[in-house]
């Protein structure tokens, strides 16, 4: 599949350019990319991002704030990182301060959990945007304006419902998950309307959906695309990020990178076909500063001087899958979860675990939310030992959508109602309803093992731990009780011993520090990791591309990162040439350990 460089051009470019895409994909250099581009013809441009783990600053060489900052070497370019978690506190106390001192303290602690999480942090993001789309004053001095974090669709139809708030929020006391932070927002629903009408607005906006050459990352942007087309948001392009042709024929590891961006563009050849599409030729990561960013967006072969590494180089001491099983299997039973940003392999390191120790003959569940069930078609009844089970987060958020409309909706009008159901089309309804089926795979770890390839939020675990706290409170008062188990859950995941914890993650700047910040999360909610495993690893691969060898150098920082500030203990994975499917493979993975390649 032939498509053309992503060249951004000043004389057909939008005011307002938004990049959007899965973490990792390159939003945050494309979108400075871009910036640079438009000043280098003359352009005035402000360029904003409002994703909490912005590395904004890292790829600028600049320290930034909420206030418009100059880019060195870059006239005419400013650049803001806001921080929507600091506007999300403000949210919450905003609206529990007038009630301290008249609620009960488990009550208090509820409602600063309900809104401490991501969709509080995503409406708080949403009016930072409205701020610089429907001010005019906020941002005449530009000619552009560009965001390396859109909204989402479920954020811009929540917003296209404004009307409604008022109603809802007088008739629901259920503190439902969402829509609490809108009761701070009210008064701003005009210029939320503004700006939804703004981003639909052909002429004033693009969305610029960002992919990587990899199934996952490609779904993600169709969809996207598609949610935010049904909101008239119309004016979409694409661009394809390290699209990699090997320059060593002979390389394995070369070739088999380079045939499965083939494939996955061949199998997304229909979405890429319906709009402007471009691509991004792979770079050597780490793309920082004016001069890496110029390099990115450069026309032709990659010009950049790529030299085999000069020394050998000792990485920082790790250990195998294999070997973080053999300290999980001394207890004999318990819960294993693999934790991580999509497209990091969970599933997959989930799998190994369980195999491994099934093979070592202990009795296993493996539970997994894989989409399309690749683990249970790969060791359906292949292992001895194992048993499998997949939760459809489609099928559990219906149940638990027509629960709370049952129970809530029936109170309600058809504003009311419309409302509600939004609410429950957000990421939270799928975070909690996924989490109620977790909890039902949890309790069977006290006679097996249970190995997870998905796991709650620390909020999603912080949200159950203040409900239980109310609950308790009013079950004292009503004389009533609940079943053993569910009191027991939060006791049994913050146990070291019984819920093994695993932060998967890749050698790469975006995972690694999304990774660091789930590890606070999770230790805000009293829950300590039990180890790191950095997966698809160049390490030690012996490929004899010089992109690729450069690719190998670059994660030498990310691999320090991990080992020597965010982990107690690291296992390492490589980058498998073939997908590990089946036991076979998977039993490989969890035995690599960190060697040269044997050539």
């Amino acid at each position: 599949m032939s498509l053309p460089l992503y060249q951004p051009d000043p004389s057909k470019t939008t005011r307002f350019l938004f990049f959007t895409g899965k973490g990792g994909v390159g939003k945050t250099s494309l979108s400075c990319a871009t910036a640079l581009k438009l000043v280098q013809a003359g352009k005035r441009v402000l360029l904003v991002s409002t994703d909490p783990a912005s590395n904004l600053d890292e790829v600028l060489e600049t320290k930034l704030s909420h206030a418009p900052t100059p880019i060195a070497g870059a006239p005419g370019l400013h650049a803001v990182n806001i921080d929507p978690v600091a506007a999300a506190a403000a949210y919450r106390e905003r609206l529990i301060g007038p009630v301290r001192g008249l609620l009960p303290a488990a009550a208090l602690r509820s409602m600063e959990e309900q809104l401490s999480g991501s969709c509080t942090v995503e409406i708080a993001a949403f009016d930072e945007f409205s701020g610089l789309i429907g001010n005019p004053e906020t941002t005449r001095n530009y000619d552009h304006v560009i965001f390396d974090t859109a909204p989402t669709g479920h954020t811009l139809r929540l917003m296209s419902l404004a009307k409604a708030w008022d109603q809802f929020l007088d008739k629901n006391t259920s503190g439902t998950s969402c829509l609490g932070p809108l009761a701070g927002l009210e008064k701003q629903r005009v210029i939320y309307e503004a700006t939804v009408e703004t981003l639909a607005e052909a002429s004033a906006t693009t969305l610029v959906l960002v992919s990587r050459p990899q199934l996952a990352a490609l779904r993600e942007a169709e969809r996207t695309s598609r949610e935010l087309h049904a909101l008239g948001v119309s004016n979409q392009c694409l661009v394809i990020n390290g699209v990699f042709q090997t320059k060593c024929p002979e390389d394995v590891t070369a070739q088999a990178m380079e045939q499965r961006g083939l494939s996955a563009l061949a199998a997304a050849s229909a979405f890429i076909g319906s709009m402007p599409s471009f691509t991004v030729p792979l770079r050597p990561i780490n793309i920082l500063g004016i001069g890496g960013l110029r390099v990115l967006l450069e026309i032709g072969p990659d010009s950049t001087p790529i030299t085999p590494l000069a020394s050998p180089w000792v990485p920082p001491e790790m250990e195998s899958l294999e070997s973080l099983v053999s300290a999980i299997e001394q207890q004999g039973h318990g819960v294993i979860m693999a934790m991580g940003k999509g497209g990091v392999g969970k599933t997959s390191v989930a799998a190994a675990i369980a195999v491994m120790l099934a093979k070592r003959g202990n009795s296993v569940h493996l539970s997994t939310t894989d989409p399309a069930a690749h683990v249970a078609q790969t060791l359906a009844g292949q292992v001895e030992g194992l048993t499998l089970s997949r939760i459809d987060p489609a099928v559990e958020t219906a149940a638990y959508q027509g629960e709370v409309m049952r129970d809530q909706g029936a109170a309600m009008d058809a504003a009311g109602r419309a409302l509600l159901d939004e609410d429950l089309r957000s990421p939270c309804t799928e975070e909690i309803a996924v989490f109620r089926a977790f909890a039902r795979e949890v309790g069977q770890g006290a006679d097996r093992f249970v190995v997870l390839d998905t796991a709650p939020t620390g909020h999603t675990l912080l949200l159950l731990d203040a409900s239980e706290a109310y609950h308790r409170e009013l079950e004292r008062q009503a004389r009533s009780t609940q079943p053993p188990e569910v009191m027991q859950l939060s006791a049994r995941l913050r146990d070291p011993v019984f819920t093994r914890i695993l932060l998967v993650t890749l050698p790469e700047a975006t995972p690694v520090h999304e990774a660091a910040a789930l590890q606070e999360d999770l230790r805000r909610a009293r829950i300590e990791p039990f180890a790191w495993v950095i997966n698809q690893s160049l390490l030690h691969s012996g490929s004899c591309d010089p992109l690729l060898q450069r690719r190998e150098e670059s994660e030498h920082r990310y691999l320090r990162e991990v080992v020597e500030k965010h982990a107690t203990r690291t296992a390492w994975l490589p980058w498998q040439p073939e997908e590990p499917i089946g036991p076979a493979a998977l039993s490989q993975l969890a035995s690599a350990h960190l060697q040269p390649a044997q050539l």
